[in-house]
């Protein structure tokens, strides 16, 4: 029976050198200022296929005979670890088929097509898509290269703490995201073996917190449905084969909201100027979640591949949330300069309008009263409410509504 060892996490470290980046720590001045601690961030989002999964799909396929691998390799996957096994079958000269969910973003579909997969888009999400999967696998005769419930894969994913402890031998915490639990596997249980102080965090979404719930039934357990915007964790049933070494090694698990991963993502861009997907950032939303103080702490961020709609409305929303853009409506006469006046009251507190929605029809007496609605950029909640003070001083009596971008 195949287990977890440190001989077989040195095994894989060798291996996967061949193809990933040892991506180096960086020192996050910004999260640890806001946190009290020193927080580091781990980016497999630099990584060539833009994640960790290719460490554990490179290292799995190289333990394969060469008649399993020219039966060609078939997987199910959200994105991340379907380019990791493209990519290393490519490397192997071998075929590789993937099944991917219908929601998958288009960056991570045509990114594992351009290393020359075949893709087949099924099911709304990972668990139906891995399904069909196995249908195929069983049908073509394929041989299946599972995404995380797989100790090969877990030991090759688990080669990232032998990278983080190697350059920071002190680590106190590592954070890691859990979709399945593969890299939490690997992860957690190198990080034991190598030092059993050091204290493995894993994060999932709290709309895919299938994970927590398995630990806390004692028994791997099946979500109902999940909901989540980070979709490479999106996941309704952990792995089997995997979840007695994270039970045993994870030290606690957190979850977040999806609000939370739109600031991380604000937070990152702006500070770090790095595109992080939103499993990525689970980690980095979960740093306030942890009750501690002047300890040396390790985000994963898993992944990058992020499409360009999803990231504006990330943006957008995240703006929102932060007051950075809000929209009020006031009600004016309908006569020649109230605009203008409305404006200078705006301009004064040097708030920026981006749109303006003018209704006539709010009302039966235009004379007394039409609605309009003012989108603004502001430096933040305080210079929201500066304005909106503003406002009301000059009997606009105004009201904050949706902001509509």
């Amino acid at each position: 029976m195949k287990e977890l060892s440190l001989d077989k996490f040195e095994e894989a470290y060798e291996v996967v050198g061949e193809v990933v980046s040892e991506t180096k720590l960086i020192y996050s001045d910004y999260f640890s200022a806001q946190t009290d601690n020193k927080v580091y961030l781990k980016p497999e989002n630099m990584q060539l296929t833009g994640a960790y999964k290719l460490r554990g799909a490179y290292y799995k396929i190289s333990t394969l005979s060469e008649d399993e691998r020219e039966k060609g390799l078939i997987t199910a996957s959200a994105g991340n670890h379907a380019q990791g096994v493209a990519y290393a079958a490519k490397c192997y000269g071998v075929k590789a088929v993937i099944v991917m969910p219908t929601t998958t973003p288009l960056i991570k579909v045509n990114r594992t097509k351009s290393y020359g997969a075949e893709v087949i888009l099924h099911g709304d999400v990972y668990d139906e898509a891995c399904a069909y999967a196995y249908q195929l696998a069983d049908e073509k005769g394929y041989t299946f290269v599972h995404p995380f419930d797989d100790l090969d894969v877990a030991t090759g994913q688990g080669t990232i703490a032998m990278e983080i402890i190697k350059e920071l031998p002190l680590v106190d915490y590592i954070l890691v995201p859990i979709g399945g639990g593969g890299l939490a596997a690997g992860v957690s249980a190198l990080a034991k073996l190598l030092n059993p102080k050091i204290k493995v965090i894993g994060v999932e979404p709290a709309g895919a917190n299938c994970m927590q719930e398995s630990i806390r039934m004692g028994k791997v357990t099946t979500l109902d449905q999940v909901s989540t915007i980070a979709d490479g964790t999106a996941v309704k049933t952990p792995g089997t084969d995997i979840f007695p070494y994270v039970s045993r090694n994870l030290d606690d698990i957190v979850t977040v909201e999806d609000e939370e991963l739109v600031v991380a993502f604000l937070d990152m861009v702006e500070n770090h100027k790095m595109i992080v997907e939103n499993s990525g950032l689970l980690t980095v939303a979960a740093l306030k979640h942890l009750n501690v103080r002047n300890k040396k702490i390790v985000s994963i961020l898993s992944g990058g591949n992020m499409d360009v709609i999803t990231m504006s409305s990330v943006v957008q929303q995240g703006l929102v949330m932060r007051d950075r853009i809000f929209t009020v409506s006031v009600l004016l006469p309908d006569k020649p300069g109230e605009l203008t006046r409305v404006s200078g009251v705006i301009a004064e507190q040097s708030g920026n309008v981006i749109k303006l929605e003018h209704n006539q029809f709010v009302s039966i007496n235009r004379n007394a009263a039409v609605e309009l609605r003012i989108t603004l950029e502001a430096y933040g909640t305080e210079h929201k409410n500066q304005i909106i003070e503003a406002l009301n001083e000059n009997g606009y009596r105004p009201k904050v509504v949706r902001a509509s971008i």
